[in-house]
């Protein structure tokens, strides 16, 4: 069993949890995601990886309650242990293996939209205990829905907020916050961009536009998260990919994007039926 350590609201139905799982913590890297069950009877749940602490064994998770499964997760509490907890898995982020000394001469700047904002901070904050500086872009629809703007700041080089209604920061898309930072003259070598698949398409054209190379973490349909079963296909450069074991992280450019999001769609209409949940990061 794995027990809840820590349990903390970020906005309305979205909660953080600190999980107790000393092994996954172990072995954590960002990028790499992990699937709960949150009891016997319950579904399984892909979600990226938040943060981890390998001296007290516990791995972050976020969680946006949409339907029955992500309500049942949000409703424990400290204390309380979810059934199952299985990770690491699928691949950590590329800069990962890199050679810190040529990381060290690339600006990054990493964009997350809504709940993408979440797996966004480990990498930041991987790059900052590693002397790399990078800076963040974290888009919301409101400033009520804006999440780890403070524990951005704690280790990005700079936050720049974007919300579409322009209650907090910059108003418009993060595409249109993007876009404006380069007019201004800012910099950038590479960009991780994790949210909705539509922003992550709609990034991934301008910044192919701009000549920024581009990250994207895919969030399709997921089941068994080990490449068995085939639900989380996706096309990478004309070849079938399997987000769980050869991504989430794929280069944006090359994401066949259309694609993907009609595969996510594919039980929607089951989905609205049942009240079901749309799992993503």
């Amino acid at each position: 069993m794995f027990e809840i350590i820590k349990k903390k609201t970020l906005a309305a139905n979205i909660v953080a949890f600190d999980v107790l799982a000393p092994r996954v913590a172990k072995a954590a890297l960002p990028g790499q995601f992990v699937i709960i069950i949150a009891d016997q009877y319950a579904e399984r749940v892909p979600l990226t990886i938040t943060d981890y602490n390998r001296e007290k064994g516990t791995v972050q998770v976020v969680i946006q309650a949409l339907g029955p499964s992500t309500q049942k997760i949000n409703l424990f509490n400290e204390g309380d242990s979810f059934h199952s907890f299985v990770g690491p898995l699928g691949q950590a982020s590329e800069f990962v293996h890199m050679d810190l000394e040529d990381l060290k001469k690339k600006k990054y700047l990493f964009v997350g939209g809504g709940l993408g904002a979440a797996p966004v901070y480990p990498q930041v904050k991987w790059l900052h205990d590693h002397g790399i500086a990078s800076q963040v872009i974290i888009g919301s629809k409101s400033k009520d829905l804006v999440i780890l703007e403070e524990e951005m700041k704690q280790v990005a080089e700079k936050v720049y907020i974007a919300t579409d209604d322009g209650s907090k920061g910059f108003k418009g898309l993060v595409t249109d916050c993007l876009e404006d930072l380069v007019k201004k003259g800012h910099h950038y070598d590479h960009c991780v961009a994790i949210g909705p698949m539509v922003m992550m398409k709609y990034i991934s054209l301008l910044t192919k536009k701009l000549g920024i190379p581009t990250t994207v973490s895919l969030n399709p349909i997921m089941v068994d998260g080990t490449g068995m079963c085939g639900a989380c296909r996706c096309t990478v450069a004309g070849k079938t990919k399997f987000a769980c074991v050869h991504g989430p992280e794929f280069d944006g450019h090359q994401v066949d994007f259309d694609e993907a999001m009609q595969r996510q769609r594919q039980y929607a209409d089951v989905e609205k039926l049942k009240g079901g949940d749309g799992y993503g990061q």
